[in-house]
């Protein structure tokens, strides 16, 4: 029985073991090296780490991944948490809600990023129009100031990326038993008691997931950011992805590039470590 069983874990077994760990072993050595991407490479050790952080450029760049796992662990699951809940309440025209919601998550990124480019442009876009209005703040292009241009783009990924999460909290939502509610009801519990200790503890498990990937996304964004400032004014929204896109096709420096990327692995390896870590230990996740 094991045999057999293994005999059909085997071919998945050896395919992640060429796409997945072969790759991986190949950029940790090229990490180490001097390499340009063209011709041979030349071992140096940790001098591509030493360099990735003593440069202010990266140092930045981690800030800013951190600044979006901040914003993207708060503002998001605040807005779906509160819509899912409510949602759960409508028994008519559910799905048209639910429909709505989605349908930004199934857009490809580099659409979304470049029609906000384009709304928030200052000379055509509503910006453009809220500054004729004499409304004040949108006098200047908000992607164009280095105090506003990251929290306008995660603002972009957000409106992306909300309406998914409200869905996927609204099933685990409708996974919990009536029940429970009812009790709690005849216990005298109000709306904001019911949502406290019988919504929270019955999507705790979809929650923590939910919140682990959305932290391991926030060290992995590209394409919002690539799209519509390409990191910059003046390195305000680089994060680690886009100095390392830079790195391997602009400055022609791939060991730094795969010392960056592997940096970035680390970062979002440590995340699953510290939850399979609580797990262990007994939380409910």
């Amino acid at each position: 029985m094991k045999r057999g069983a293994w005999l059909f874990i085997l071919p998945i077994l050896l395919l992640h073991i060429f796409t997945i760990l072969v790759p991986a072993l190949v950029g940790i050595y090229f990490s180490l090296t001097d390499w340009s991407g063209f011709g041979p490479a030349t071992f140096i050790g940790l001098e591509n780490y030493r360099t990735l952080f003593e440069d202010p450029g990266f140092l930045q760049a981690l800030r800013n991944n951190f600044k979006w796992l901040v914003f993207f662990a708060t503002v998001p699951f605040s807005i779906a948490l509160t819509a899912a809940f409510l949602l759960s309440q409508v028994k008519r025209g559910g799905f048209a809600y639910r429909i709505a919601y989605f349908v930004p998550y199934v857009l490809p990124a580099v659409v979304i990023g470049s029609l906000w480019k384009f709304i928030l442009n200052p000379d055509s876009g509503i910006t453009s129009i809220l500054s004729n209005l004499g409304i004040p703040g949108f006098e200047k292009a908000l992607l164009g100031q280095p105090s506003t241009a990251l929290l306008t783009i995660a603002f972009v990924d957000n409106w992306h990326y909300w309406g998914f999460l409200a869905t996927i909290l609204l099933v685990a939502l409708q996974s919990v038993s009536p029940e429970l509610y009812e009790a709690a009801k005849i216990d005298g519990a109000n709306l904001r008691q019911q949502f406290r200790h019988v919504t929270i503890p019955g999507i705790r498990p979809t929650l923590v997931f939910m919140f682990m990937i959305t932290s391991i996304w926030s060290f992995l964004v590209f394409e919002y950011v690539w799209v519509m400032s390409q990191g910059g004014p003046a390195g305000s929204t680089e994060v680690m992805a886009t100095y390392l896109f830079k790195a391997a096709f602009r400055e022609f420096s791939a060991g730094l590039a795969a010392a960056a990327g592997l940096t970035m692995t680390v970062f979002a390896g440590t995340i699953i470590g510290v939850f399979l870590v609580l797990r262990k230990r007994g939380w409910e996740i």
